[in-house]
């Protein structure tokens, strides 16, 4: 029986809010974001963001974000994308 490494976590969150514009980056109102989660790898965070961002497809200004939160806490962590 060989022996298994647990799969490292990349921590990654989830959020959003209304942005001032539909091409912009700045939030309407800060203290109204939602801050949906943190989850453990960007497969888990991709369904939520995907959830979200089609329950608000009528409002043009709301927009959901994915932060790769390892990549923040850990700089050296490999950069590439796994699912």
């Amino acid at each position: 029986m060989t022996q298994t490494e647990p799969d490292k976590q990349l921590l990654h969150l989830v959020f959003g809010g209304e942005l001032e514009t539909v091409d912009g980056l700045t939030f309407r109102d800060l203290d109204a974001l939602d801050l949906v989660g943190i989850y453990p790898n960007y497969a888990s965070a991709y369904r939520v963001w995907k959830q979200k961002a089609q329950q608000s497809v009528d409002n043009a200004h709301m927009r959901y974000f994915i932060v790769h939160m390892h990549r923040l806490l850990d700089p050296e962590t490999d950069t590439a994308r796994t699912d």
